[in-house]
């Protein structure tokens, strides 16, 4: 990612932190609308799930400068989330969820520019979080993320 694609990351979720609580709920509907065979997935309460979600986001933004560094919590994620019966074929709809919620709330502010960037941060980390799903390997360091090779 370029600096200023991680700088409209950053621009744009600082945004979307005020309305957290109407982002996610935005993000479950819309994943259920779209996806209504993920549901039986999420057991718990979902106004705690939804503050997860945010908190991750959160991570993810704040940590995106240094993918390195950012990857071995992501491939634990990956392998936590394949112990929840997430499969592959599950993140074209939760990056649809993520890229619309985004957009419903961010409104004009969500230009071409910042719906590439989002939509490259996610496809990058999802490829991470799936290839850990993969290979079952929650604690690995070793991975690549946009052609560089993590240490």
């Amino acid at each position: 990612m370029t600096p200023d694609d991680i700088a409209l990351l950053r621009e744009s979720f600082a945004k979307v932190r005020p309305i957290a609580d109407q982002a996610a709920g935005l993000f479950y509907g819309r994943l259920f609308e779209i996806a209504p065979e993920v549901r039986p997935l999420f057991k718990g309460d979902m106004a705690e799930q939804g503050r997860k979600l945010m908190a991750t986001l959160s991570v993810v933004v704040n940590g995106i400068d240094d993918l390195p560094a950012l990857l071995p919590a992501v491939q634990r994620l990956g392998a936590r989330h394949a112990g929840l019966g997430v499969t592959a074929e599950h993140f074209a709809p939760v990056g649809a969820a993520l890229i619309w919620t985004l957009e419903q709330g961010l409104g004009e502010a969500f230009t071409p520019p910042v719906r590439a960037a989002w939509t490259e941060a996610y496809g990058l980390l999802a490829g991470v979080m799936i290839e850990a799903m993969e290979r079952g390997e929650p604690e690995t360091p070793f991975g690549r993320i946009a052609g560089v090779a993590a240490s």
